[in-house]
């Protein structure tokens, strides 16, 4: 059996020698299949209809190895947890349930991100070691979605699926991933994240990378700016420090205002909200930025003093 590991993932467990900028502490591995997704989302180098290389997702390579090999190695890595991303195809489950199974002896916590599958198959993902799923809506609007997600699951089939996830694993164990940067507004991304947490899901946000031979592939990636605002959204509401009420929004739907003072905002703020967010032990080192340029999240805590820099900059 084969499966795919993450380029930063193979060097921390030796089966690449190479250098690395940030160590990733979260073995991130895909499944293997020799083939496209099922899917077609626009953005995506797995996609149906996309002429990218099928080693990428996102702008990362994914080279292929033996999955005994794998295992054996996992351990020299001293990750803190292995999230597992899948590319939907026939026998998909079977795959993953094959994988979880040889991941088990382990003990690492899993992540798993995948499209839809029944109730009773999470209740399988959770008896063999599974504590988070990752929802795929990426797109942040439901006006854009049926557009850029050329899916077998709707906007409303992926509500649905967070919600079976939040009923088998609990609360905050549904991570909804969105993508920033795929020409949704400001106020249709705040009005998503807002609704992903009164559902007791968190949210994952990522910056939209154009991958060439990809259908977005000449697309471009948002503002450092428009993302660290939404950043700062998602932390304040999924906090509960403010409500949605509270956000302010020019005529075009672009977030002007948090409802609270910049003054306020400086102590308020720590600065990990423009780090990764996502399971606990995920850093998820350059998925979207090339190492050169200032990351959309941070593998590595900023310094508290970003967090001023950051505010007089957008506000």
């Amino acid at each position: 059996m084969l499966i795919r590991v993450s380029y930063g993932t193979a060097i921390a467990m030796g089966l690449i020698n190479a250098r690395m900028l940030a160590r990733p502490t979260t073995a991130y591995l895909m499944t293997h299949y020799d083939g496209r997704c099922r899917n077609n989302c626009a953005f995506c180098p797995q996609a149906r209809e996309s002429r990218a290389d099928l080693s990428r997702l996102s702008r990362v390579t994914w080279p292929t190895f033996e999955v005994e090999r794998v295992v054996e190695k996992l351990s020299d890595g001293n990750f803190a947890r292995i999230c597992l991303q899948t590319v939907d195809h026939p026998g998909l489950v079977d795959d993953v349930l094959e994988l979880l199974g040889l991941f088990r002896p382990l003990g690492l916590p899993i992540s798993v991100s995948i499209t839809p599958v029944d109730r009773e198959i999470l209740e399988e993902f959770k008896a063999l070691g599974v504590d988070y799923i990752g929802v795929g809506l990426d797109v942040a609007s439901e006006r854009l979605y049926p557009e850029i997600k050329d899916s077998l699951y709707s906007w409303d089939d992926m509500w649905d699926f967070t919600e079976d996830i939040i009923e088998v694993f609990g609360d905050g164990k549904a991570f909804v991933h969105l993508i920033i940067g795929l020409g949704e507004t400001d106020r249709e991304a705040v009005e998503t994240i807002a609704k992903a947490y009164s559902m007791g899901a968190q949210v994952s946000l990522f910056a939209f990378t154009p991958i060439r031979g990809t259908l977005l592939g000449t697309a471009q990636p948002p503002s450092l700016e428009r993302y660290r605002k939404i950043q700062l959204a998602n932390y304040l509401l999924g906090e509960g420090i403010i409500g949605l009420d509270d956000l302010e929004f020019d005529v075009n739907g672009s977030l002007i205002s948090f409802g609270i003072p910049k003054e306020e905002l400086v102590e308020i703020v720590p600065p990990d909200v423009f780090a990764t967010h996502g399971c606990p032990g995920c850093n998820r080192p350059y998925y979207n930025e090339r190492p050169k340029k200032e990351p959309y999240n941070f593998p590595l805590r900023p310094e508290k003093e970003y967090v001023k820099r950051v505010l007089d900059s957008i506000l």
